[in-house]
């Protein structure tokens, strides 16, 4: 990409651009597999590594050999173990040995009720940041695992993390819905949640903005999580509007271990590894004078 393009804010008129990037890096070897062929042989720009992850050390070993994959940090604080010691975390983590609570909704009451401590928050966040840098990795992005950085009280403290860490981009997970899904009665739920969450979330773009951090306008594929096709993923990038858009990925091979993680995503991680690497994705990408960037380049001064 030319240094003029990665300059330009992320809306100008008649310029699209698309960061492709893969959740749950780290999480198994076989989700590790996908990742790195999605990047290499299809249009996967960046990931995001969990620092708590079964196969930390092997991400972090591919992220080493795949210097143009951004990879980023995709904070844990819902259904996982933390890194910071359970004692400094107790509106976070319970149980022996400590687990972060295993339901979302669990952790979107207490985090509405005011019930989860923001230093802690930020602290647990520097921690994960810091466990990826100190393995020798640029953290150039973070998202948070089921998108808990939509609450007020996490985001915050996230930025303030990211801040201290020195990372310059976080996802902006809000993005067009319209009447894509209006066919699918799973999808149409999907996105009414998203609409909530999106009230609840107020206007997180500007937030980021204002703590000196970069976003992107929006990220699209969060409905379709689960349930990405072809056609579904031709609709979505015909739909973007004009500026700088996510669309969030969770490719994987469904090997052993991802079935004893406990996600519900198994069978559609290979799905969204076959598109990803697909021909057809290209071409769409192309018809529609879509620009592949990663998060490094939109972080980039």
């Amino acid at each position: 990409m030319s240094a003029a393009l990665s300059r330009i804010p992320a809306r100008l008129s008649g310029v699209r651009r698309l960061i492709v990037n893969a959740d749950d890096f780290g999480l198994t070897s076989g989700v590790n597999r996908a990742i790195l062929e999605a990047h290499r042989s299809g249009i996967l720009t960046s990931t995001t590594l969990m620092a708590n992850s079964l196969a930390f050390d092997e991400a972090v070993r591919i992220a080493r050999e795949s210097p143009e994959l951004s990879v980023g940090c995709h904070i844990v604080l819902v259904n996982g173990n933390p890194v910071s010691a359970p004692s400094a975390i107790p509106s976070l983590a319970t149980g022996h040995p400590a687990r972060f609570r295993e339901s979302i909704s669990n952790v979107a009451l207490r985090a509405l009720s005011h019930q989860l401590e923001p230093a802690e928050i930020e602290n647990e966040a520097t921690a994960q940041i810091r466990k990826i840098q100190a393995a020798g990795i640029t953290v150039s992005h973070v998202d948070t695992h089921k998108h808990t950085h939509l609450f007020p009280t996490v985001l915050h403290a996230v930025l303030r993390a990211a801040e201290a860490c020195g990372v310059r981009a976080i996802r902006n997970p809000m993005g067009p819905i319209g009447a894509l899904f209006h066919r699918s009665p799973k999808l149409v739920k999907r996105g009414l949640q998203l609409k909530v969450l999106r009230w609840l979330a107020g206007d997180l773009a500007n937030t980021v903005r204002a703590a000196g951090l970069q976003t992107t306008d929006g990220a699209v594929g969060i409905v379709a999580t689960g349930s990405l096709t072809l056609g579904l993923f031709r609709r979505l990038i015909a739909s973007l509007p004009d500026g700088t858009w996510e669309f969030v990925s969770h490719p994987g091979y469904p090997d052993a271990d991802l079935r004893a993680s406990g996600t519900r995503l198994l069978g559609s991680r290979r799905e969204e590894l076959e598109l990803l690497t697909s021909d057809a994705a290209r071409r769409i990408l192309e018809d529609q004078a879509i620009e592949l960037i990663s998060f490094q380049q939109l972080a980039s001064p």
